[in-house]
């Protein structure tokens, strides 16, 4: 299989203008993103998508591929597809975030893997076992749970899933926290656009359910790697003392 990671980065913030550029020891933080993904095993080739001229230029400066696609989307998702659509040899296509300078290589080829061997799979993506109780109901902590064999049953913002006779603070133990990594089929990845928003995804606000609302399976693979997306001013502090 030909695997191309696609790096999505907007230079436009609410929180944090200009993300992908904030210095982290005099390397901007997309390099880093670029570098580490470039790292993993599985991957031919690395991909910085922008819309922003700023941002296209920093990433060639430090050696990256880069292309400029449009404005518009309303999800990275959509500007993933717009660049997949060129990328006529590519088996698979990852999405790592432009926000995520410290993504270990080994989790983007964890996720990688079962896709090579079940082409029943039309998406990939990774979870971890979650350590603290507050993170368990803590909405903004995605969780997921899966069959037996790694396919995603549900993604949700709830604390799922609900052990009835657990003690208040050990009902986080069976519970896994969704890491939002992933990895398309390129067929599904254009198609993936096209499909209707469902009930699910409005409601949860979570993309991946519409996927699983059309039918289409998700394999969740396990990984005992952590990474720190970087939304504010403030995590990227933290960031910056952990590297």
């Amino acid at each position: 299989m030909y695997v191309v990671a696609i790096i999505p980065a907007r230079y436009a913030s609410t929180r944090f203008p200009g993300k992908p550029l904030a210095l982290i020891h005099g390397k901007p933080m997309l390099q880093y993103v670029y570098e580490r993904t470039s790292r993993a095993d599985l991957v031919d080739e690395v991909i910085v998508a922008t819309d922003d001229e700023r941002i296209l230029s920093a990433a060639e400066d430090f050696g990256a591929r880069a292309v400029l696609t449009s404005a518009c989307h309303e999800t990275g998702t959509d500007r993933l597809a717009e660049v997949a659509a060129g990328l006529e040899k590519a088996d698979l296509v990852v999405n790592v975030q432009g926000d995520e300078p410290m993504i270990a290589p080994e989790m983007i080829d964890t996720a990688i893997a079962p896709l090579g061997e079940r082409p029943d799979i039309s998406m990939g993506t990774l979870m971890a076992d979650i350590a603290a109780p507050e993170d368990f109901n803590n909405p903004n902590v995605v969780k997921v749970v899966t069959d037996q064999q790694g396919l995603a049953l549900y993604f949700s913002r709830s604390p799922i899933p609900f052990t009835r006779d657990a003690v208040p603070d050990t009902a986080h133990l069976n519970a896994r926290r969704h890491i939002g990594l992933y990895v398309y089929r390129r067929d599904f990845l254009l198609l993936y656009p096209y499909l209707d928003p469902t009930p699910l995804e409005k409601a949860e606000k979570l993309e991946q359910l519409r996927a699983l609302e059309h039918g289409y399976r998700i394999h969740v693979a396990l990984t005992t790697h952590l990474s720190i997306g970087v939304d504010t001013p403030e995590d990227l502090e933290k960031v910056k003392t952990l590297l």
